[in-house]
């Protein structure tokens, strides 16, 4: 056995030894392993509780626990200046807050059924561990997810150049309020100007097309020109009709056009709240550039990152309620009303969409916050306190007490969370004694390369 264990087994009194499904050992009861039933993410995180006077995971400060401190010190994992260990030390890495750089453990959670066994019932009692009772309670069960405002994409609009040219004048700014037609720019165009000049042309050449047509019209029907000279003039009208018609439907374009100074006048075409300007007086612009966003925002977006393996568990037409960074315990309530068909390859996350309603404008794009979705399903669900459950690479565990000396890794799935109870579902039922203070230690022996050792015997 290496110092480290020594040392652990010497200064906690927690001597333990494991049967772990897969390391050659059995399930009590028959009961089969889940190991390869894919957990569902919890909805929020639910590991070791902080310290909140020194800043690192409860479960290992060393300046509340002292007999640690062998411990990490055996392991070579200590900051001597600063008193803690340094893979956790908050002043040499505060950017860990306080926690590992990274969880050590094998490439897979422990698995459903493995059990923690301490050497004797008097130094289980030593350990210290907290006990809570899971209760059962019906009712709708939810998942949480990180959700960013938006605008209504069905309410926003970028406005372009109809035609290039020179901005003359500047009629809104940012912030201001306009209506749908609302001026926000006047521009001089050479190319409205051209059309403007070729629509008068056009309109004197269908003048004249039209003239000729009906005077040989009469001639013909006086029998004095033939029918093809007729024909040609009517082709001749045809013509210079359909060139007008282009020509006004170019200018149609560019909306509100002064008559015969090459200028129009770029409106609003909706109404709302101008967010953004990119003109200035004398400045050329083309058609590809946007001059002026402009929102209505008394709607808005909530865009929301769905976990993976959270998708069985929600549909579209389920409802949401967010709660946005910054307005306390408001809540915004709407219906998932989109989720993509694919998912994001680096996240592994899938987009949901819900409108709100903004009637205050209370709500602001790329504001962040959490949802909260309905799942598609409504079960009897098992609550435990929050700090019963821990995570391990992806999968959930609670520890169940067997004996005074004995507690079981149970996988499960967690459903929802409110305040320090959490629901969750899987092989735990309503009255099993469930680990809470010293529940993150119980995790570090079952992973193999974390703070205590993985499937092994303490003697």
């Amino acid at each position: 056995m290496g110092e480290y264990m020594k040392a652990r087994a010497l200064l906690l009194g927690i001597a333990v030894a494991f049967v772990v499904a897969g390391c050659g050992g059995k399930q009590d009861n028959g009961t089969a392993s889940a190991s390869k039933e894919a957990p569902t993410v919890a909805a929020a995180s639910v590991d070791g509780a902080m310290c909140g006077e020194h800043g690192v995971l409860e479960a290992l400060c060393t300046k509340c626990n002292p007999a640690l401190v062998p411990v990490f010190q055996a392991k070579g994992d200590w900051c001597a200046e600063h008193g803690f260990p340094e893979s956790i030390c908050p002043i040499c890495h505060p950017e860990r807050g306080g926690r590992p750089a990274v969880e050590l453990t094998s490439d897979e959670p422990p698995a459903d059924g493995t059990k923690v066994r301490f050497k004797t019932k008097e130094t289980a009692q030593l350990a210290g561990l907290g006990i809570a009772i899971a209760t059962e309670s019906s009712g709708t069960s939810y998942i949480e997810a990180i959700a960013m405002l938006v605008y209504d994409a069905t309410h926003e609009a970028r406005v372009n150049a109809r035609a290039p040219g020179v901005v003359r004048a500047v009629r809104a700014d940012v912030g201001s309020k306009v209506r749908a037609g609302s001026p926000l720019a006047v521009i001089e165009s050479a190319g409205v100007g051209a059309d403007q000049s070729r629509l008068k042309a056009v309109a004197s050449r269908v003048q004249v097309a039209e003239a000729n047509y009906k005077r040989l019209s009469g001639l013909r029907d006086e029998g004095i020109v033939a029918e093809r000279d007729v024909l040609e003039a009517r082709r001749e009208l045809d013509e210079a009709t359909a060139e007008m018609e282009a020509v006004r439907s170019a200018l149609g374009v560019v909306e509100s056009v002064s008559e015969g100074s090459g200028q129009y006048t770029l409106t609003s075409p909706l109404a709302g709240v101008v967010t953004k300007r990119n003109v200035a007086v004398g400045r050329v612009v083309t058609t590809e550039e946007i001059l002026f966003e402009i929102v209505e925002s008394s709607g808005m977006w909530a865009e929301i990152d769905i976990s993976e393996i959270d998708l069985p568990l929600v549909a579209v037409g389920r409802p949401v309620s967010i709660t946005v960074d910054g307005l306390g315990d408001r809540e915004f309530k709407g219906t998932l009303s989109y989720v993509a068909p694919e998912i994001d390859r680096h996240t592994r996350t899938v987009k949901g969409r819900v409108a709100l309603r903004n009637p205050d404008g209370a709500l602001r794009a790329n504001m962040f916050g959490r949802a909260r979705i309905g799942t598609a399903v409504d079960r009897e669900a098992v609550m435990v306190p929050r700090t019963a459950v821990q995570r391990a690479r992806g999968a959930h565990l609670v520890f169940v007490k067997l004996a005074e000396d004995v507690y079981e890794a149970r996988r499960i799935q967690v459903l929802s969370g409110d305040g320090g109870w959490v629901t969750v579902s899987g092989r735990i039922k309503a009255g099993d004694e469930v680990v809470t203070e010293g529940s993150f230690l119980l995790k570090t022996e079952t992973l193999k390369e974390s703070i205590g050792a993985g499937c092994c015997d303490v003697e």
